[in-house]
């Protein structure tokens, strides 16, 4: 019987590249570590992967790093285009890349880098050096470009630095943020509804679904699950393992 069952499943993921372990999660690569780090359990925890907009979280602390002053209002990137209002105080824009994942957001917090964009990739990439993240580099600052890519082993350490910047921990609690009556809603929608310190989700066709969270005194690691879709679930499986 378990012999028919596993050749049943290896010919399910030949042909429609279907994910058939038993736990179900389609991540490529995850793991689960206790706060301090220690990993508990893993699955290819040093594949290197593209990791979307987990880079969001890389942006906003070389940005907080510099210590430009958070209530500036600037005028936004026209390089991306969206909804949002032509100008924003930093520190909202810091709210919308963590909370909404938003792209223009997060490229304007590089463009308004003291140095400019050029400065603000360079010194992010140097914070990557400085964590010892060692399989992990990013060309820009919204995770749109696929070549940003890093490993769930390296990613453990961005989550524990990025538990020392209370913007980021005070983003995690936020289900939602408004601006001039428009909603501007969490990609997380755990957040409200469990104890996270740290939440940011990430998502294109190269990296498919990523989460990295801290929640419920766990560090969870998400990389490569089937789509947007399923990595929440899987997430939450992870964490109650």
């Amino acid at each position: 019987m378990l012999r028919s069952i596993f050749s049943i499943c290896l010919v399910l993921s030949l042909l429609s590249n279907v994910s058939c372990f038993a736990n179900g999660v389609t991540a490529k690569s995850w793991i689960v570590s206790s706060t301090d780090g220690q990993i508990l359990k893993s699955e290819n925890p040093e594949f290197i992967r593209s990791i979307a907009s987990i880079s969001k979280l890389l942006t906003v602390m070389t940005v907080i790093d510099a210590h430009q002053d958070l209530d500036e209002i600037v005028t936004l990137s026209t390089k991306i285009k969206d909804s949002l209002p032509k100008q924003l105080s930093r520190r909202m824009l810091i709210d919308l890349a963590l909370v909404n994942s938003n792209n223009r957001a997060a490229q304007t917090l590089c463009e308004q880098y003291p140095g400019g964009f050029g400065v603000c990739v360079y010194v992010m990439n140097q914070k990557l050096v400085s964590l010892k993240m060692i399989d992990s580099i990013v060309y820009e600052p919204t995770g749109l470009d696929k070549r940003n890519v890093s490993t769930a082993k390296d990613l453990i350490k961005l989550v524990l630095e990025a538990t020392k910047y209370s913007q980021i921990t005070e983003a995690a609690k936020k289900p939602a943020i408004i601006i001039k009556k428009s909603i501007y809603k969490n990609t997380n929608p755990l957040v409200g509804r469990e104890d996270i310190s740290v939440s940011k989700t990430g998502w294109i066709n190269a990296s498919g679904g990523c989460i990295v969270l801290m929640m419920n005194n766990k560090i969870i690691i998400l990389l490569g699950s089937k789509n947007t879709h399923t990595r929440i679930p899987e997430a939450q499986y992870l964490s109650k393992l």
